[in-house]
């Protein structure tokens, strides 16, 4: 495989990283809370479509345009029923909420649908086999541009949403301290509820286009789990267009570790994921200790 091709399939692949690392890291900006749940909310999105396309004869396309407002459904009950009184107890009750929900869709979909993997592929047609030919060793899917399409698209537009719009500068305020935004009128349980309905219906076009692009059963919620927090921490906690970023270099690591051996695949994306995270805590502790010797008075 020349370097190009290479390194042309990585940032395609992170493209589909970074829409699946969108949600996790919208919710933990705003509200401090990392959903372990994540994952298994893509999946249970990717059977919804499969089962309206399935029950109706819709494009996956189409379903997705109905699955995706009850998504967001589901996104608010999750922060009014479990997440907002979680909340009130510290870091940890949320974590364990969101493992307790994680599991129990699993279950509930391993009862509906059973263990048998799906795809939606053979519902998109010739989409999830062409590709653009730039030369004889060189070759685009159209599906994974698309997919990197609309994660630069969903990207910019969440960008321009909490920039420009006054519901997206409330969420800015409530992110940023909620205390003060209660105080200047903001209504913090209803901002909380708009963003974890917003970052649901964002995980559900992730588990759609995840269908679209390969099998997916009730179980694999975990590890799009790990790919979109490693995609997050890369990039920067928090932040929408450091999001597209880690999800670019992982899906980089990624590709260069199979062109080595195809076992590298996985192996190489968590060591960078490792590598970056092991400089920024030396970084940080750096920093700390900078500071602690100045304050102290014994230089550096």
């Amino acid at each position: 495989m020349s370097f190009v091709n290479l390194f042309a399939q990585g940032v395609l692949l992170g493209g589909y990283y970074a829409l699946l690392a969108c949600g996790l890291s919208l919710m933990f900006g705003v509200m401090r809370i990392i959903n372990l749940a994540h994952g298994d909310l893509a999946i249970l999105g990717a059977f919804l479509v499969l089962s309206i396309s399935s029950a109706f004869g819709l494009s996956p396309f189409l379903a997705l345009v109905a699955v995706m407002p009850i998504m967001a459904a589901v996104g608010w009950g999750l922060q009014r029923g479990i997440l907002e009184r979680s909340l009130r107890s510290g870091m940890l009750v949320p974590l364990l909420a969101t493992f307790g929900l994680s599991i129990a869709l699993e279950n509930l979909l391993f009862e509906t649908y059973g263990a048998d993997t799906r795809s939606l592929g053979d519902m998109i047609g010739d989409l999830a086999f062409d590709s653009f030919e730039v030369t004889n060793q060189f070759s685009l899917s159209y599906l994974a541009m698309l997919i990197f399409g609309l994660a630069v698209a969903l990207l910019g537009g969440l960008s321009l949403f909490l920039k420009s719009t006054s519901l997206g500068r409330a969420i800015r305020a409530t992110a940023e301290d909620p205390d003060a935004a209660e105080l200047v009128g903001i209504d913090a349980r209803s901002v909380y509820a708009v963003a974890a309905a917003i970052a649901v219906m964002t995980v559900a076009l992730a588990g759609t286009m995840l269908a679209m692009r390969a099998t997916f059963d009730p179980y694999s919620g975990p590890m799009q789990l790990i790919f979109a927090f490693e995609a997050v921490v890369i990039g920067g906690i928090g932040s929408l267009w450091g999001t597209l970023v880690g999800g670019v270099v992982l899906g980089l690591a990624q590709s260069i570790g199979a062109a080595i051996d195809p076992k590298w695949f996985l192996l190489a994306g968590h060591l960078t994921f490792l590598a970056v995270l092991g400089l920024r805590l030396f970084r940080d502790f750096t920093r700390a200790r900078g500071g602690l010797r100045s304050a102290l008075g014994l230089g550096r």
